[in-house]
């Protein structure tokens, strides 16, 4: 099992209840693709460094999860389709 982190930044114009289900909603990717979410993080409402879809803002969420190889492109597939995520990372963390 290897250790992977999910950045998500989602738009800052939905309301608090949707931002959560949208993060319960990638952790529920990871989960199904058979991964183990370990840690989120919740950086809060930062500006972006250049406008993405009009937006100046957004919510910035990290997800930990152990996994193995398989799953992130797994993962990647579903978020690239959901709604109110401006932009997605998903890497694998050094064992240091």
């Amino acid at each position: 099992m290897n250790k992977y982190e999910l950045a998500l930044i989602v738009s800052a114009k939905i309301e608090d209840d949707a931002r959560t289900a949208v993060v319960e909603k990638a952790k529920e990717y990871i989960t199904r693709a058979g991964g183990t979410v370990t840690e989120v993080e919740d950086w809060g409402k930062k500006r972006l460094a250049y406008e993405i879809q009009k937006m100046t803002e957004g919510y910035y969420y990290f997800i930990q999860f152990d996994a193995d190889t398989t799953v992130p492109a797994a993962v990647e597939r579903d978020v690239r389709i959901m709604d109110n995520i401006l932009r997605f990372l998903c890497v694998r963390k050094d064992e240091a």
